[in-house]
């Protein structure tokens, strides 16, 4: 199963979901290991170091530095990776309300990481994206 990469299709039946708690980023120095039994809902490797994306209390618990507090938004529809355009449309909507947003592609789904005290105006704010390109 590919996903879908048709962009009206997935704009208009993207149905986005925040879930529940707040997370942070926290980066680990290159060759350090991860704390044993901290849980990351991403994991990614760059030459400065690794960056984590936990919950913020995971993050308190092993005493790691955070950066960006945050909430997830899941967009359930199942988009392609090879989908154009459908991050940019998204981000140039939060982009246009003052929002930044920090975008992850999985298999299945995308995943936006806004800003924790503006969660619910980001949700908003597509679904209101998902009902004009409906229209």
């Amino acid at each position: 199963m590919t996903g879908e990469t048709d962009l009206k299709t997935l704009l208009a039946s993207m149905t986005p979901e925040l879930l529940a708690g707040t997370y942070v980023f926290v980066t680990l120095a290159s060759g350090l290991p991860q704390p044993e039994g901290l849980e990351a809902v991403m994991v990614f490797r760059e030459r400065e170091g690794v960056t984590l994306i936990v919950t913020e209390e995971a993050a308190r618990e092993a005493g790691l530095t955070a950066s960006f507090r945050c909430r997830m938004v899941t967009l359930n529809i199942h988009s392609s990776l090879e989908a154009v355009g459908f991050l940019a449309a998204i981000t140039t909507r939060l982009a246009a309300a003052g929002m930044g947003v920090n975008p992850v592609s999985a298999f299945y789904h995308d995943h936006l990481f806004v800003p924790a005290d503006r969660a619910e105006e980001a949700l908003d704010l597509l679904r209101q994206l998902a009902e004009d390109s409906a229209g």
